[in-house]
């Protein structure tokens, strides 16, 4: 039987329009998107092969592979409009001679201000176990959402299709944000919410969303071999000074890092600010390449000693994708300044780094890695390491003081798989609420961040830059000794957020995955802005 391959989703709504996208698994004849009163108004979609799609291996997928297979797969996108209200929407496409439609569906244009909405804060789902049961207690506790604001780590290997599409685990990103999971947990089925159909999402870049060298040839789909442009951009042939830009550029991406399948599956640029009813969101691309911080490997601090006598086997340490200094500072820096952000009634930056955590991954700094080479007597190559100097952190020094001067009320984050929340002396709230499998641990007193090598003022535990951690308002879980913890990291409790614009307040709500029909419970809730301020 012929089927759609995803239900459809919304992305980039205006004042005045919307588009929907969906995938299929054949090219098709026609698709389009039909919408309004009686569904009778359509309009034709544009078609695009994926282009990096794939499978190999490690893919839990319905056809095992043995090594990197490519997967057709093809996106359509209908921009709906001109659009003054909520209607009605399906889409069409005819496969093969035979029509096939979506369910019904409902979308709107972007809401204006004064109107009360309800948006879930998430991140860092890959494909892990807790999310088609975070995502259907997010249904089961506030009903449909108006947004999705995603602070990135989407899937884990995004060029593996089936973690977007099809995972045979039943718990891939677009079935569980669709309703269409089914991943069984502590004997229990769940089946994810039906979201994104109705409400758009809004993601952020992630080190997840990042491609290493493409190797079409290769036996795997590479997320973490990746290399800094700078060096590969040092090993362009002579013959590169005659290249067009368009073929230098490709040369250069395909041997360092790559977001492809992101841009084509998402259509928006890398980083980008919006106005959603009373929230101005702006969303970067800060993230960086994660290494393991273990010896003997190609590792965060060093380089393996096998890969010494081989520049090109190095891998850089956790060297940042796209510099937030540059162009995206100076955007940045004007977005702050704007009518559109100043006038909102909630100003929110999201990016996927972590600025305050008691996570792992918040160290070391976020710097480029600065590489320390020991050679011999005879100039031989000894050791490479490198180190983060806690004092050049672009995000501490120069992040914060513009979120701090601009008057930002909340930079929402993810990457440690943990919910905490902290807030600045100037009132800006910082807040990751990740936790739905695969966490990494919060690192106080009795839990130090390990191996930590010695120099750049690595913190062990605790936040880096000296902010407490606030303990939940509502319902905190705690420690064996009964003290209040004031973070969640498990494997078996989930944790989600939602943003109430109407009344101006983040609720934090936990959901103990061993306990069947228990509610979500609301653990946190802060307002957004002082009442002095609004």
């Amino acid at each position: 039987m012929i089927h759609l391959l995803s239900d459809p989703f919304l992305v980039a709504p205006t004042a005045d329009s919307v588009r929907v996208i969906w995938f299929t698994e054949a090219s098709g004849e026609a698709h389009r998107g039909e919408y309004g009163d009686g569904l009778r108004q359509s309009v034709v979609a544009r078609t695009l092969p994926m282009s990096r799609l794939a499978e190999d291996a490690l893919s839990r997928w319905r056809s095992p592979v043995a090594r990197r297979t490519p997967r057709p797969i093809f996106r359509h996108e209908a921009t709906i409009a001109p659009l003054d209200a909520r209607v009605p929407y399906r889409v069409v496409s005819i496969l093969d001679g035979e029509t096939v439609t979506s369910d019904v569906f409902s979308l709107a244009p972007a809401p204006p201000p004064g109107t009360p909405l309800k948006i879930l804060l998430t991140s860092d789902h890959q494909v892990l176990p807790m999310v088609a049961a975070n995502l259907e207690m997010v249904e089961r506790t506030v009903g449909r959402v108006d947004a999705v604001f995603f602070a990135g780590d989407l899937v884990n290997v995004p060029d593996r299709a089936s973690e977007w599409f099809d995972d045979a685990r039943g718990n891939a990103f677009f079935p569980c944000l669709q309703g269409r999971a089914s991943y069984t947990l502590h004997d229990r089925t769940y089946r994810g919410g039906a979201l994104i159909q109705h409400a758009p999402i809004f993601p952020a870049i992630g080190n997840h969303e990042v491609m290493g060298v493409y190797d079409p040839e290769g036996e795997a789909l590479n997320l973490s071999y990746a290399r800094p442009r700078r060096t590969v951009e040092s090993e362009l042939p002579p013959e590169a000074a005659h290249w067009e830009r368009a073929v230098r550029d490709a040369w250069v991406r395909d041997r360092s890092f790559n977001t492809i399948t992101y841009e084509e599956i998402f259509g928006l640029p890398p980083y980008y600010a919006v106005s959603f009813g009373d929230v101005r969101l702006v969303s970067l691309y800060a993230t960086r390449l994660w290494r393991t911080p273990q010896p003997g490997t190609v590792g965060r601090y060093a380089e393996r000693d096998e890969d010494l006598a081989d520049p090109t086997r190095w891998g850089g340490g956790e060297f940042i994708f796209e510099p937030l200094l540059g162009d995206q500072y100076d955007w940045l820096r004007q977005e702050l300044e704007s009518e559109a952000f100043q006038l909102a009634q909630y100003r929110i930056v999201m990016l996927h780094h972590p600025l305050h955590s008691l996570g792992g991954n918040v160290v070391p700094a976020y710097t480029d890695p600065v590489q320390r080479i020991a050679r011999d007597a005879e100039g031989r190559v000894t050791a490479v390491r490198y180190g983060y100097p806690k004092a050049e952190d672009h995000l501490l020094t120069h992040l914060e003081p513009l979120l701090n001067t601009s008057g930002a009320h909340l930079l929402l984050n993810g990457h440690c798989h943990l919910w905490n929340r902290f807030q600045n002396p100037a009132g800006v709230h910082f807040l990751e609420t990740s936790n739905v499998g695969n966490t990494f641990g919060a690192h106080l007193a009795d839990n130090p961040r390990s191996p930590l090598p010695a120099g750049d003022d690595y913190v062990p535990v605790g936040d880096p830059y000296g902010l407490a951690p606030i303990v939940p308002t509502l319902a905190p879980l705690s420690d064996a000794e009964g003290n209040p913890l004031p973070y969640l990291a498990s494997n078996e409790i989930t944790a989600f957020s939602i943003l109430d614009t109407g009344a101006g307040t983040v609720t934090s709500y936990r959901y103990d995955t061993r306990t069947f029909g228990a509610p979500a419970l609301p653990f946190d809730r802060f307002a957004l802005v002082p009442k002095s301020c609004k």
